[in-house]
């Protein structure tokens, strides 16, 4: 993906609230890790179209796998249909212990 404007570029955004409280489970830990995705996008004026790229750090793959069907659905209801460049790795850890994934994401928002 290429384009022209301000490149926004998160660290590691993991799926907490703004209490930092985690949900139970993998599935609404990737809800909440995207929606603070977008929601940073947002706040540089960006829309989840302007993002480019998302690295996924996940504690299981196995774990991923297993939630494809359910986890397919939560997508599309943060993203909508916008499907850009990602990569998954798996970890041993991460810094926060109830943190089941991690996410960093790069987006280009055009200049207006």
């Amino acid at each position: 993906m290429a384009g022209r404007g301000t490149l926004v570029l998160t660290g590691g955004l993991i799926g907490w609230d703004e209490n930092e409280e985690f949900p139970e489970g993998f599935v609404p830990q990737v809800e909440q890790a995207l929606r603070n995705v977008v929601a940073v996008v947002a706040e540089a004026g960006g829309e989840v179209e302007h993002i480019a790229r998302l690295t996924w750090y996940v504690r299981s793959v196995e774990g991923y796998r297993r939630s494809l069907a359910e986890m397919g659905a939560i997508y599309r209801n943060v993203m909508g249909r916008h499907y850009p460049a990602m990569a998954l790795v798996e970890v041993s850890d991460l810094v926060e212990p109830k943190a089941l994934v991690e996410i960093e994401a790069t987006a280009i928002v055009p200049d207006t």
